[in-house]
């Protein structure tokens, strides 16, 4: 039997009256969902939101997605679904240091990137050169939640959570995402994801610790936990109290240059790129398969086919796909199954 238990929501609506900033964005305050339903009678929208999103087919899939490294068989790498763990618990801290709404920012976070393709950000630069519309990993996510999932329904998310995950890598631009727990999530995100990836290299053997520059590990520190620790704190001391998030000066710079450095010595590095090059292939290769034999796509995305073009059907399906997923649809497709030898060599 359904209950309804109101008091423990009007509960959550008088701790955001007597505890928030008054910049945060508050429950009771949401611009609400596109399509109208029956409110929850024990959740706020914001912390509804972060259930659907918990609960839906590609939230689970991240956990197969790479972050990284492709399809990494030790088991202490980071993917697709710990970033977004780690996201989450950051824009979380931030969020409950500046007196913001964690729920909201949590929300966020855990469907900021639910559209990512396999193979980490190389599958996105692929999909995205094929594609006559382009492809971008922020817009799919929206997609996802808005149009793929439910068998095409949707999760029906609220405003300010659609807007968040939509503008959660806009770290720079001004006025987006449109509220502070968005904000958070962007800094969560970077935070999230250069101190990660560098203890992932540094596991691989790609990296010494040493190799960090030392300026940077004199303002930043020199272990993940110290670093996030020193990100947060900027944050909240360059945001307290103020309408809008942002980081220290000091702070911001070590950590570009630590992104800049990334991106010279993990990212854009021959083995990287190498790495790339087959991932290339197999996408493509997908993707011009499905392209030119719609009806071969699962019900789910061929359905799609006369609401969106069929490209959009194929890259809907493609970055759905686990990077082992794409592995054995590739094999399914285009690698030739041996014969089965009988007794002849006897």
């Amino acid at each position: 039997m359904k209950e309804n238990i109101p008091e423990l929501k009007e509960r959550t609506y008088a701790i955001e009256d007597a505890f928030f900033s008054p910049y945060a964005k508050k429950s009771k305050d949401t611009a609400g969902r596109r399509r109208q339903e029956e409110p929850c009678g024990m959740r706020t929208d914001f912390q509804r939101d972060r259930d659907r999103i918990i609960y839906c087919k590609s939230f689970r899939r991240l956990k197969n997605k790479t972050q990284v490294f492709f399809s990494p068989e030790g088991d202490h790498y980071i993917t697709r679904l710990t970033h977004t763990f780690d996201v989450a618990q950051i824009a979380r801290s931030m969020a409950r240091a500046l007196s913001l709404n964690e729920d909201l920012a949590e929300a966020i976070a855990l469907g900021h990137d639910l559209g990512h393709t396999p193979f980490g950000h190389s599958g996105e630069r692929i999909l995205n050169k094929l594609s006559p519309d382009g492809f971008r990993h922020n817009e799919q996510s929206l997609r996802v939640v808005d149009v793929l999932e439910k068998h095409g329904n949707g999760l029906n998310l609220t405003y300010e959570v659609r807007d968040g995950i939509l503008n959660h890598n806009q770290l720079q631009a001004e006025g987006v995402p449109i509220t502070l727990e968005g904000k958070c999530v962007c800094y969560a995100d970077r935070i999230a994801y250069i101190n990660h990836d560098l203890d992932d290299a540094i596991r691989a053997g790609v990296l010494k610790a040493d190799d960090v520059p030392k300026d940077i590990v004199a303002v930043l520190g020199s272990t993940s936990k110290e670093r996030i620790n020193t990100a947060i704190t900027s944050v909240y001391l360059a945001s307290r109290g103020k309408n809008y998030v942002s980081m220290g000066k000091e702070v911001k710079q070590a950590s570009d240059a630590l992104r800049t450095f990334m991106f010279d010595r993990v990212y854009y590095t021959p083995f990287a790129q190498g790495e790339e090059v087959k991932a290339e292939r197999m996408i493509s290769a997908l993707y011009e398969y499905f392209v030119d034999n719609p009806a071969a796509l699962p019900e789910t995305y061929y359905k799609l086919i006369g609401v969106c073009t069929p490209e959009q059907a194929v890259c809907d399906y493609i970055s759905s796909m686990t990077d082992r997923y794409a592995v054995y649809t590739f094999n399914r497709l285009f690698v030739p199954k041996g014969w089965t030898f009988g007794d002849e060599l006897t």
